[in-house]
């Protein structure tokens, strides 16, 4: 898998990452421990049994970061100056353990660099769905990308 250059994008491309993932209860639980979230949702079954979801909500920001890894190796893998920020980040269903995943990507936003000839940035919508097709995670990635030509 390869990214493309900023010249190689235009405003409306659109791509469906052929990388699925299911997420593991070891997923869960490693990247809470890893960042020390405590959350009792996502780590205690017990408690999670007792909320109004019934069972172990997976980490959000697992889901996110895992939306944005997913999107990487169609994007900017090998043309990435810098990934400038993540906006609008939402997250409109909840995800469990057993859940698999998928993403998506469209371009929304392009200019070229002021600054930095021969670079530009791209600003994608990424999406990231569940297994009944649910929107779980979603957020505005933009990020300064090599130019082919420069």
């Amino acid at each position: 898998m390869a990214g493309r250059f900023y010249d190689e994008w235009q405003i409306g491309d659109r791509v469906e990452h052929s990388l699925r993932r299911t997420v593991t209860e070891t997923d869960n639980l490693l990247f809470s421990a890893l960042t020390h979230n405590t959350q009792p949702l996502h780590i205690d079954a017990e408690t999670a049994r007792a909320s109004e979801f019934g069972q172990i909500l997976v980490n959000g920001t697992f889901t996110f970061s895992l939306m944005v890894g997913i999107t990487v190796g169609d994007t900017t893998a090998g043309t990435l100056v810098a990934n400038l920020g993540y906006d609008k980040l939402a997250m409109p269903k909840p995800v469990f353990l057993g859940d698999t995943l998928h993403a998506s990507s469209e371009v929304i936003e392009l200019r070229p660099s002021k600054s930095r000839p021969g670079q530009g940035i791209v600003t994608w919508k990424h999406s990231m769905h569940n297994q009944r097709d649910e929107l779980v995670c979603e957020c505005l990635r933009s990020a300064l990308l090599r130019s082919r030509a420069g």
